[in-house]
């Protein structure tokens, strides 16, 4: 087979697809992490404290053996400690194989400052309003090594954030009577942002410590215990032969790891080494390749049961139980996965593309056989969460299955079980590492949440907001659109969603939307920004494997994850979308968004069942539009036109078939 080898009878091997391709992404990855990479007994400690951290969080979990406080600073001194040991100061360089003398500094007070805080987390929490010098003082350096593990973690744009709202804090008395308020010292500020659980260890940073370190480290397992090659073989198996089936298998596969990482950039390139180069042998354009990566990847964050980081903040801001978010996500995020899938079909039959020969594809029947096991403990997170478990326990016991029945598979192979013990402990490694980023993200959105929650930023700022719209809906939603995808163009998906649902989420409510509604508004668009450019991350990364124009790969997979942009607007307008209302007003709204997802996907594809002429395209789109907003008057006009151009590429669609 060209650029494509077999592992084993009914697997495709992930690493062998294309060589360029893997050492592209390996040349993206690192532009985008930069991080140290240590040897000899460096690198040996700095494994040990990953997987200590691991089994930490993995111990608390289950035991819960400290208060909130203790347990986040316990969270933040593992964290703080890879960051600062992984994470140069410049990233205008490599980065050095060892650490200098600053890191070392940031390290130690970061480290020494959480242990002192987990020793007088009593003490500390009883005084409170009447600090210490040492409070003031071990508060302030804090704030300041939060913010610089942000800066070189995540990037300048959420430090800088974070120092805007502190500077709000400070200088309140200085400002315009509508931002104004009375201004607090830097003792106040401090000690509230650095010692309770409203700022650095507020909820953000709880968030990551109880749930998203679990979930990327469960993620981590299951690639590692071979996952990632089950499903991709499930995916290919399934599409891989269909028209345009490599794109389609990349749609299926890329939203599960998004699901799982988090990451968009990060899924992009650990998937897209072997799903770019199998789309671009199918007949896919470059940029087309990438983009339908970028876009799949992306969509990941929004996929239920997982949904990325920002989802478990998202259940304690709104105090319901995880799972009601999943469920009511469930539907937006199938409609924006179909509309991906429609998309990639209708470019394969405009383009006159097929699929792969069944003879080079995994056999259902074998991929099954070889990970059925990884199913298991999918579902039994499912389960759990649906039984009200907490998320933390819930992915506990999905952890627990995934060890144990990898292990018990590993023996029927009779594979070694020191290569598996090895496998288990890269699995904590990476998801102990994996975490920093949100973590870091997390405690600089406490800054700004301590910041808002302190001076009452949050009710101004929605009146503000509804002032700007003249209290109407539909100018609203297209002003936090705006500003959800020009922060998230800089900023970290949960550090963005943490500052959009902290200042609009209230105003939306008080124009009559739902909060859970409002909340997931803010994320989808959050997620947007990886994909839109001219700051389209997820794109560029995708590029770079596809050895694409960054620009035309950027437009693609913002057409292709278009569906992202009319989708929540329909949620807002239609709650019945988030499963919310009787079942057959339900049934309706889905079966009339289906529609117009349809239609959305052909118009922007400009095919259907042939390709379309300039005005079908133009009455899809118009259908699209009108079911954003449920109604008989909409829907019936939308039905209308959708007949109107079935019939005439049905028509068409048979003339080309008789000439031919």
């Amino acid at each position: 087979m060209t650029k494509r080898e077999r592992t084993e009878e009914g697997t495709i091997d992930l690493q062998a697809i294309d060589s360029e391709a893997a050492r592209a992404a390996q040349e993206v990855l690192e532009k985008f992490e930069r991080k140290r990479e240590y040897s000899g007994i460096p690198g040996l400690l700095i494994t040990i404290i990953a997987i200590a951290t691991s089994l930490y969080h993995i111990f608390y979990a289950y035991v819960h053996p400290f208060f909130a406080l203790d347990h986040r600073a316990i969270h933040w001194f593992f964290m703080s400690i890879l960051i600062f040991s992984l994470y140069p100061f410049s990233k205008k360089r490599s980065p050095l194989r060892r650490m200098s003398v600053f890191d070392w500094i940031f390290l130690l007070g970061s480290a020494g400052i959480c242990i002192w805080i987990f020793i007088y987390s009593t003490p500390i929490l009883n005084r409170a309003g009447s600090f210490l010098t040492i409070d003031v003082t071990m508060g302030s350096i804090l704030v300041i090594l939060v913010l610089e593990a942000s800066r070189r973690s995540t990037g300048p744009a959420v430090p800088l954030v974070a120092l805007f709202f502190i500077c709000y804090a400070l200088f309140g008395p200085y400002l315009p009577d509508a931002l104004m308020h009375k201004g607090y010292s830097i003792k106040r500020i401090s000690t509230y942002l650095a010692l309770s659980t409203d700022g650095i260890f507020g909820v953000p940073i709880g968030v990551s410590a109880n749930f998203i370190l679990l979930f990327i480290l469960y993620g981590a397992l299951l690639r590692k215990t071979g996952a990632g090659q089950f499903f991709t073989d499930v995916a290919f198996a399934l599409t891989g032969w269909t028209r345009g089936g490599p794109a389609k298998a990349a749609v299926a596969s890329s939203t599960f790891f998004g699901m799982i990482s988090g990451s968009s950039v990060a899924n992009t390139v650990t998937t897209g080494s072997f799903t770019i180069p199998l789309m671009k042998r199918t007949g896919y354009p470059d940029y087309f390749a990438a983009g339908v990566e970028a876009s799949a990847s992306t969509m990941g964050q929004i996929m239920p049961p997982i949904m990325g980081a920002a989802a478990f903040i998202m259940a304690e801001f709104l105090a319901i139980p995880y799972f009601k978010v999943c469920v009511a996500a469930a539907i937006p995020a199938s409609l924006a996965f179909f509309s991906t899938f429609m998309q990639v079909h209708f470019r394969a039959v405009s383009l006159g593309l097929s699929g792969l020969p069944r003879t080079e594809l995994p056999k259902i029947r074998a991929a099954f056989a070889a990970g059925w096991h990884h199913i298991f403990s999918i579902f039994l997170l499912i389960y759990f969460l649906m039984r009200n478990f907490s998320p933390e326990r819930a992915v506990f016991w999905a952890i627990t299955a995934t060890v144990v029945s990898s292990f018990i598979m590993s023996m029927i192979k009779k594979e070694s079980p020191k290569a598996f013990g090895i496998l288990i402990l890269d699995g904590l490694k990476e998801g102990a590492i994996g975490a920093v980023e949100v973590a870091a993200a997390c405690a600089a959105a406490g800054i700004i949440i301590g910041s808002i929650t302190m001076t009452g930023l949050g009710i101004k700022f929605s009146s503000l907001v509804v002032d700007a719209s003249f209290g109407k809906l539909y100018l609203a939603l297209p002003f936090t659109m705006i500003a959800c995808i020009f922060l998230g163009m800089g900023v970290p998906t949960t550090a963005q969603y943490v500052i959009i649902s902290s200042l609009v989420a209230p105003a939306l409510a008080q124009m009559g939307v739902l909060p859970i509604a409002a909340h997931l508004f803010i994320l989808y668009f959050g997620t947007r920004a990886d994909i839109t450019p001219p700051v389209a991350l997820a794109a560029y990364a995708g590029a770079g494997i596809a050895k694409s124009d960054p620009w035309k790969t950027g437009i693609s997979a913002f057409q292709l994850g278009i569906a992202g942009f009319i989708i929540p607007f329909m949620f807002v307008y239609a709650p019945e979308l988030l499963l919310i209302g009787s079942i057959g007003k339900i049934i309706t709204a889905f079966a009339t968004a289906t529609l117009g997802i349809v239609c959305l996907a052909a118009g922007v594809q400009a095919c259907f069942l042939v390709p379309t002429k300039w005005y079908e395209t133009i009455l899809l789109l118009a259908v699209a539009f009108l079911m954003i907003k449920p109604g008989l008057i909409t829907d019936s006009i939308g039905f209308g036109l959708f007949a109107l151009v079935f019939g005439l590429q049905w028509i068409r669609r048979k003339r080309v078939l008789e000439a031919a």
